[in-house]
């Protein structure tokens, strides 16, 4: 079994997504090659919420819930300054009663 993450860990996930024009966040933007569509990156603030044999479950700040391989190149705990910077980005730790990860109040 990995220990690379524990529950409520905060995690980055790095989606690839395609649209006509990118956000401000996007990275690695690359055109189609009619230049229809872009094809770019962006980082997801997400937080472990339970730990499979192969793979985690994240929970994103709208509630929804995510299965990524354990061994995805495109998860990655966030560095020093993400924590400090984006911490607003990210789920918050607690659980509720039923065990799952409680959502943000807004």
């Amino acid at each position: 079994m990995d220990f690379r993450f524990r529950v409520n860990d905060w995690v980055v996930y790095t989606r690839e997504k395609h649209s006509l024009s990118p956000g401000p966040r996007a990275k690695n933007i690359s055109p189609s090659p009619h230049g229809e569509l872009y094809s770019y990156e962006v980082d997801k603030y997400w937080v472990v919420c339970q730990i499979l044999p192969d793979s985690v479950v994240l929970a994103t700040r709208t509630g929804k819930q995510r299965r990524v391989p354990m061994n995805d190149r495109r998860l990655r705990h966030p560095s020093w300054w993400e924590r400090i910077f984006y911490a607003n980005r990210f789920p918050r730790r607690t659980t509720s009663p039923s065990g799952t990860i409680a959502n943000r109040t807004v």
